[in-house]
């Protein structure tokens, strides 16, 4: 399963974020290190579900499907806040730095408002640019893989050149603690010029470029600019806009009473959608809630922001797309006859034999060729999946 890291710095809504995600009762208080376990939950990726396209009634079994859409789950790990000087261990620094070391991207959650300073304190809005914390968050991060990379590095790349070991491979060894794939540190080497030196040949600048350069295909990072309702947001999240690839507006707050509302059964409410219709009698005070939030947030952006920040994370960042693996092509079914009961999450460019392997060892060894369920046509092993295709792997080997 993906694993996105929540990050941020105390008192800026990451744990609403969370609860509002997964729906799971987590401390939120207005203090530094509420969140000192990280928080681990399963929010959901959305995808316009492929039943849609096919005219049938789907049976999901790994996932959730909620009108038009597919629901894939994916794990969520909050983490302590974090503080200038974490990698040399200030506040929670390496507990906080040890949770992320599984995680496949980072959503950083940032005040958007500029109404707390560096250390997470409540002050006035506007008064702090949100770029710090963006700026800080990452230079922590590089800071951590450095450190890591660093360690004792002249003994290790003495022994890797003098022996002639595979560099790429020592390297992976070195960096199994971070979720680090041969793919992202050829993709690094190749982006930082460095493949062709040997490991000795590498001058501190280097190393410094290789360990960011990693972090940032390793670990890519969507912005989740929240208290994007509080006016002095606007402005910023324009700005960020400009700046970062990936940046999301979010108001968490109005998320959470969103999917509270939907949850008591008084409004119905998809996540990540512009609205919402109400269905019983609702009190005063929460209409009022409900007012403001349909004015301040989806009036102005179209969501809330929570749902768009996982999906960007996951279909952006880490540039995933959703297939749908069936045995009986004609009827779109498993061998129980569930009508398109499983959506992977997979690397987009992937092939069908990518494909046979995520569904099971045994159907990726004896890969023989696919079936495209909607075109009912043949595809080898060279096609490259897409978005919602519905695929009947052939293989030697009976699956299970």
């Amino acid at each position: 399963m993906i694993t996105v890291g929540l990050v941020g710095k105390t008192n800026v809504g990451k744990s609403t974020f969370f609860e509002a995600s997964t729906l799971v009762e987590v401390e939120i208080a207005n203090r530094p290190f509420v969140t000192i376990e990280p928080n681990v939950g399963i929010a959901y990726v959305k995808n316009k579900c492929v039943h849609t396209e096919l005219n049938v009634k789907c049976n999901p079994k790994n996932s959730i499907c909620l009108g038009d859409y597919r629901f894939i789950p994916v794990k969520l790990v909050d983490v302590a806040g974090l503080i200038p000087g974490a990698h040399e261990g200030r506040g929670l620094g390496n507990k906080f730095l040890d949770d992320l070391r599984k995680a496949d991207v980072l959503i950083h959650v940032i005040d958007a408002s500029g109404s707390t300073d560096e250390e997470g304190k409540p002050i006035p809005p506007g008064s702090r640019d949100p770029e710090e914390d963006i700026k800080f968050i990452e230079e922590e991060l590089d800071e951590w893989f450095f450190s890591i990379i660093s360690k004792d590095w002249e003994k290790f790349a003495r022994v890797v050149d003098l022996t002639g070991k595979d560099v790429v491979e020592s390297l992976l060894s070195r960096l199994s603690g971070l979720s680090i794939n041969r793919e992202q540190i050829v993709t690094t080497l190749k982006e930082t010029k460095l493949e062709n030196l040997k490991l000795m040949q590498w001058t501190n600048d280097d190393l410094r470029l290789f360990s960011k350069k990693l972090r940032e295909i390793s670990k890519p990072i969507v912005i989740a600019a929240n208290k994007s309702d509080v006016p002095t947001a606007r402005k910023n999240i324009e700005k960020l806009k400009a700046k970062y690839k990936y940046v999301v507006p979010t108001s968490a707050e109005s998320e959470l009473a969103l999917r509270k509302a939907a949850k008591a059964g008084l409004i119905d409410y998809v996540p990540g959608e512009s609205t919402f219709s109400i269905k019983g009698s609702i009190d005063e005070k929460r209409m009022k809630a409900l007012d403001y939030i349909k004015k301040n947030v989806l009036e102005v952006y179209g969501f809330t922001g929570v749902q768009q920040a996982i999906n960007m994370a996951v279909f952006d960042a880490l540039k995933l797309i959703v297939v749908y693996p069936v045995e009986d092509e004609r009827k779109f079914t498993n061998r129980n006859g569930e009508v398109l009961p499983d959506a992977i999450l997979i690397k987009d460019g992937s092939t069908p034999r990518d494909l046979a392997y995520v569904v099971h060892t045994d159907l990726g060894k004896g890969f023989l060729y696919a079936i495209d369920a909607k075109r009912k046509m043949r595809v080898g092993e060279n096609y490259k999946l897409r978005n919602n295709d519905v695929i009947k792997i052939v293989s030697t080997l009976a699956h299970g």
